[in-house]
């Protein structure tokens, strides 16, 4: 009887340990239908998710993409409905965010203010822009379920995929490759890119149009990560983060009574004009800074930054980000504030020290959105797979060498004069703060000749400006207004 076991046992095993072996489909689709109140309006739309692959030069595929399409299904005129491509970025950052808290149908079960509610899960989104653009949802190489496919028993040539460059040309073939299968050649489009994919999407606004001869209507950056202005020397770096200080500043009650009195929207033109008139001319002093001025101009920034001017002198007024998150409450709530969204507070073991153990924002999100996404693509849109989606994935270290998308950005608005763009920040954005996007838009044409189809819009949370209620709504309804506006039937492509 022993032997009998044994002999049944080594006939199942292979099966089982074949059964057990992970992998992920190359390409695939899977579709849903659905129905529900959007904009006052009740639509219909399908689902598709699923797989579609990367190729090389020789048409072998080395990575497959998941991806998530939303197609309303009671408009047939393809030519006249928009589709909206979405990224977030990282780099190595999944689909997720915006997918499932922003402009998609569905949204998380989150508070008014952004900060996770048990039971975790998913609800309907009213306010998303469905209702004028169908939305395809990309999750880039090692992000949610995307991932590279071995090549003669080899792991795929990196270079392939994580850098600036590398990202940018095979996201733009397949997004041409999308476009085929589905026929969307003659729909206007759009790109929306979040954080880092705000350098993705100013990429590939270029890409598409001159190597793929894909031209767009609309580019949205989402708190737009630009490495231009962060790898700048101090006068430029550090001084665009001020204005951010006084914001949040500002939200915690740090301020002297009288700017406290002013609204945040007032509040700001006056700092912004400080940074530039002031503090970015003494920054760039440097050591010929005389004592009087470097006194003066510490004090001004103490007044708008609820920052201990002492603390700013030793710092020689370049204010660091790190040190502000853990200083601003250290002596009253003993708490440190968010990177992403300075409105979360963190607890760290002790209140010394000049940086923060931890991002309260990010721990917190991953709360609510690690289960709703996972939930939501197996149990509602039925993507079924033993593949971990990952939320962030390993694509470090990534190049980011040749950064020449900011440029590239620009020639693709004078190469098409019917392209649009539209900046989207949260005042309360430590990583990427307001300013940035701000000064990113004034840099792109420094002639001016293209600035009357820049657009920013601004708002009083962080770097996620839709997980606050009041947010969501007027953030997807300036998108939903960009891109009505944006397209213009019978309007003749032309510099007037």
């Amino acid at each position: 009887m022993k032997y009998l076991y044994l002999s049944i046992l080594s006939f199942l095993l292979p099966g089982v340990l074949i059964s057990q072996f992970r992998s992920i489909p190359i390409d695939t689709m899977i579709t849903t239908n659905h129905t529900q109140t959007i904009n006052g309006k009740k639509i219909t739309f399908s689902a598709i998710t699923g797989m579609q692959p990367v190729w090389d030069e020789n048409g072998e595929p080395i990575a497959t993409l998941h991806y998530t399409y939303y197609k309303r299904t009671d408009v047939q005129d393809v030519a006249n409905r928009p589709l909206m491509v979405s990224f977030n970025g990282g780099p190595g950052s999944a689909s997720a965010w915006m997918h499932i808290a922003y402009t998609g149908p569905k949204l998380l079960n989150v508070d008014d203010e952004g900060f996770p509610v048990q039971p975790y899960g998913i609800k309907d989104n009213p306010h998303s822009v469905l209702d004028v653009t169908d939305i395809l949802y990309v999750n880039p190489v090692n992000t949610g379920y995307s991932r590279t496919i071995p090549e003669n028993g080899k792991e795929v040539n990196r270079d392939h995929f994580f850098g600036i460059n590398a990202d940018i040309s095979y996201l733009a073939e397949w997004i041409n490759t999308f476009v085929n299968r589905h026929n969307r050649w003659l729909s206007p489009k759009f790109l929306i890119g979040e954080s880092y994919g705000g350098t993705r999407v100013s990429g590939l606004a270029h890409e598409l149009q001159e190597r793929h001869w894909m031209f767009l209507n609309g580019v949205i950056l989402v708190s737009p990560a630009d490495y231009l202005v962060f790898n700048s020397d101090v006068p430029v770096s550090s001084a665009m983060n001020f204005p951010y200080f006084a914001a949040t500043a500002w939200h915690h009650g740090k301020l002297d009574a009288k700017l406290q009195e002013k609204e945040v929207e007032e509040l700001l033109p006056e700092v912004e004009a400080f940074t530039l008139h002031e503090l970015m001319p003494a920054l760039a002093k440097g050591a010929s800074i005389s004592d009087e001025e470097k006194n003066k101009i510490a004090e001004k920034m103490a007044y708008y930054s609820g920052i201990n001017k002492q603390a700013i002198l030793q710092q020689n007024l370049d204010l660091k980000t790190a040190f502000f998150w853990k200083e601003l409450l250290r002596d009253t709530k003993g708490k440190t504030v968010g990177r992403l969204d300075s409105r979360y507070l963190g607890l760290d073991k002790v209140e010394t020290g000049d940086r923060p153990e931890y991002n309260p924002e990010l721990v917190s999100w991953l709360h609510s959105f690690t289960p709703a996404i996972n939930f939501y693509m197996r149990e509602v849109l039925g993507f079924q797979t033993d593949t971990k989606y990952n939320m962030f994935g390993p694509v470090h270290p990534w190049d980011r060498r040749y950064n020449y998308t900011r440029d590239n950005l620009r020639k693709a608005m004078a190469h098409n004069p019917n392209l649009e763009i539209l900046f989207q920040a949260g005042y309360y954005d430590g990583a990427t703060t307001y300013f940035n996007s701000k000064y990113t838009m004034w840099q792109i044409d420094p002639s001016g000749k293209m600035k009357d189809r820049m657009h920013f819009e601004g708002y009083r949370s962080g770097h996620m400006m839709y997980l606050r209620k009041e947010d969501l709504k007027l953030a997807n309804d300036h998108v939903r207004d960009f891109i009505l506006n944006a397209y213009i039937k019978g309007k003749s492509v032309k510099h007037d």
